[in-house]
Order: structure tokens, then sequence, then C-alpha cells
């Protein structure tokens, strides 16, 4: 595969879900271990690659806060769990010799660095996969959030949201046979017909600072390095016209 990327800094927002495998709960070992392959064919593209995750697959604030639970403390438990998932995606990266950092948004120095802006940069600079965790460090922001923030704080080319498909449909194709797919939307036309691809705030940083949305399918073998060539299936959302 040539050295030829159309994105040169990306960053990936992956859920927590998506590292479930066929599972119900928690991590699949196999599933972790197929996307570190997938992170490091896009850093041998010669790419620079952040990575959030979400910590769907342990505790979702949200849900916790369903049950009765204070929210901010329900969102803590969440933050604390995209850690936990940021760091055994480190483990997959480094077993297959790709360099990574997780940086957390809450400092607890025993486990991982701190986010620093500079140093994540620099780290990204020198090659090394950065893993975003904990969020925002705040509770009421969602993991996209977090990812629109980061994406932008390190002046990424765009944005990559993984899904369970290989684009924005205007309904779950899953459950809708007619649902048509879109290949190119602008951020006005994805409000404007609600579609549920990130929260508002992520779309608004992203709107606001000229960061496309590209979503695709991760699970699809080989789709993180095409997309980042500008190749495979995919939906792109941006500023201007929709083609």
């Amino acid at each position: 595969m040539p050295k030829d990327p159309k994105f040169r800094r990306v960053l990936l927002k992956i859920s927590g879900e998506g590292l479930m495998g066929d599972g119900e709960y928690g991590l699949d070992p196999a599933t972790v271990d197929r996307i570190a392959r997938e992170i490091k064919s896009v850093r041998d593209l010669g790419a620079q690659v952040g990575v959030v995750v979400g910590g769907g697959n342990i505790f979702r604030g949200i849900e916790g806060a369903s049950r009765g639970m204070e929210r901010a403390a329900a969102d803590s438990m969440g933050m604390l769990a995209t850690t936990i998932n940021a760091l055994a995606l480190q483990n997959a990266l480094e077993l297959i010799n790709v360099a990574s950092r997780v940086q957390s948004a809450i400092v607890m120095p025993a486990v991982c660095e701190p986010f620093i802006r500079r140093r994540a940069l620099r780290h990204m600079e020198k090659g090394r996969v950065v893993i975003f965790a904990a969020g925002t460090g705040n509770p009421f922001f969602t993991t996209d959030t977090a990812a629109a923030l980061r994406a932008v704080e390190m002046g990424c080319d765009v944005l990559l949201k993984a899904t369970q498909v290989d684009g924005v449909y205007s309904a779950d194709p899953k459950k809708d046979p007619k649902a048509e797919r879109c290949d190119h939307l602008t951020f006005k036309e994805m409000l404007a017909r609600d579609l549920k691809v990130m929260d508002t705030a992520a779309v608004a940083l992203c709107r606001e600072n000229n960061v496309p949305i590209l979503v695709f399918n991760l699970h699809q073998e080989g789709a993180f390095a095409q997309v980042v060539q500008g190749k495979g299936r995919f939906t792109l959302i941006e500023e201007g016209k929709a083609s």
C-alpha cells in the first residue's frame, strides 16, 4: 500500500461497544487486537493518529443516571470506563510494536499521562499513537464531543467516526431496508435532517473549526487505511455544497 494518505493527521472515534465483538459486555481481545492492527496500517501510511474511545461496553453515565444515580457521579464512572478501554488498546498496539501513549483528562499518573496538548502533539509528530481517555474530564459531555474537541485541539485534518455501517443512512439500515445511504453531506443538511451521527455539541465544534467528519465501518477489514487515503465506502460531512 503506497504511503500517500489524503489526511495527514486524523482523530479516530471508536465507541466502547465497538470493542465488544460479539459479546454483550466488556472487551473482546480479538476485536481489540484487530482494531490495533487497523490503526497500525494507518500509522504505517505515514499518517499521525489520535484515538478517542468510549466506555459504553463497561458503563454509560447516562444509563446510570436513568437508574437513579446522580448524573455527575455516573458520568465520572463512565470516564473511568473509557480509561480501561484506552489501556487495553494501548497494550494491543504495543504488542505489535506500535508506540503509543494514553493521555487522560482525569489525572491518574500511576496509570497514564495527563492530557497536555503540546505533549500530545509532540507524540503524534514522533509517530506515536495518542489515545485520549476520560472524555473531556467533565460530566454531561459525551465522548463524541471529546473526540471533536481533541480533533480541533490537535489540528486534525478529519474526525473519523467508526460505526457499525459504512456511512450515514436516512434510517437504521439494519431495521429499514429502504434506508438511503449518503456519500456526502453538509453540516447544515445533517442537522436539518436530524441524522444521528454525533451529538450536536460535537457537530458544532467541528463545523465552527472546519474539521470534516468522515463516517465509516471499522469492522470491514482494511477500511480505516482506505478511508484515510480517500478510498472505500464512507460518508463525508463538511461545509460547502454536498454532492
